[in-house]
């Protein structure tokens, strides 16, 4: 899934951001104050099409949120990175992996976002950033963030630092794959846009998607991973997201509103890890997606 940002509508900063730009390696850091109110709102929203989480687990976060507390800063970083690139049109989010040391909770959460490196490509720049939440009240880590993202036109960035290769978790099947289906309406990418904070205008509006290439509004990636995720949740780590610590996958095309996703799960080791694919009639939109799980009460 490609999620274009048009350059001419970026996120705004986060209040509190600084930005360090000690080239070539820009850092970013923001304080934010997550509320058990965002995170029930992204949890419902990223359940599209499922039951409403209950029981003890009803409150805990999704394994998708930590992307969404780093996300306005991220922008922000690519922002001012970009600055002054008159060939820089917009972003193409590639892929994304997000590894949970101990699940987000309410509270103040400080963000650091890192160039870690940057490539020339013949469609513009390829960029890996990486993200760490870290609780403000006791320095623990949160989260860790591995984000590759491309900057459609953008030439200015000198490149540096070698691009990890994505992560593949898994070697052994264990049982048959599952498929399931979904659809996205844009009532729920309404909903996620809000819960989410991301309310680039190519997800809400069919003209503003249509003057950045595509036929009509394109849901958010992350909602399918989100979607995919929760689906795992309640197949694979018995209803409880805090289990599952690490998620990945690579974007493969937009997704409109209204199409038909085919959700496939497969366990590998022992049901530690659960691969995923999405797909539509027209082709695969998200690729080579995993999640780690942790054994009941680790």
């Amino acid at each position: 899934m490609t999620t274009p940002a048009p350059a001419t509508a970026p996120a705004p900063a986060p209040a509190t951001a600084t930005v360090t730009a000690p080239s070539p390696a820009p850092v970013s850091r923001t304080r934010l104050t997550v509320t058990a109110q965002d995170l029930a709102a992204y949890r419902a929203a990223a359940r599209t099409g499922l039951a409403p989480a209950d029981g003890d687990t009803a409150a805990a976060a999704s394994p998708a949120h930590p992307f969404v507390a780093a996300h306005a800063l991220a922008q922000h970083t690519v922002t001012a990175l970009t600055a002054g690139d008159d060939g820089f049109t917009g972003v193409v989010h590639l892929a994304q992996e997000i590894r949970t040391h101990t699940p987000l909770a309410p509270g103040e959460v400080d963000v650091s976002v890192e160039i870690a490196a940057v490539r020339r490509e013949a469609r513009g720049t390829r960029l890996a950033l990486v993200t760490r939440l870290t609780d403000a009240a006791t320095a623990t880590p949160i989260a860790d963030l591995d984000t590759s993202a491309l900057l459609l036109g953008a030439t200015r960035t000198e490149p540096h630092g070698t691009l990890a290769p994505a992560a593949h978790p898994g070697t052994t099947p264990d049982g048959e794959p599952l498929t399931l289906t979904h659809t996205l309406t844009p009532a729920d990418t309404t909903a996620y846009a809000h819960a989410s904070g991301d309310r680039n205008p190519i997800h809400l509006d069919d003209t503003a998607a249509q003057a950045a290439g595509f036929p009509a509004a394109i849901a958010h990636g992350m909602h399918l991973v989100a979607l995919a995720a929760e689906e795992i949740t309640d197949r694979h780590a018995g209803g409880d997201p805090s289990r599952i610590h690490a998620l990945g996958a690579r974007f493969a095309a937009p997704t409109l509103h209204g199409t038909g996703l085919r959700l496939t799960l497969q366990p590998y080791d022992a049901g530690t890890v659960v691969r995923f694919t999405i797909a539509t009639d027209a082709g695969t939109a998200v690729k080579a997606g995993w999640a780690r799980i942790a054994p009941a009460g680790e």
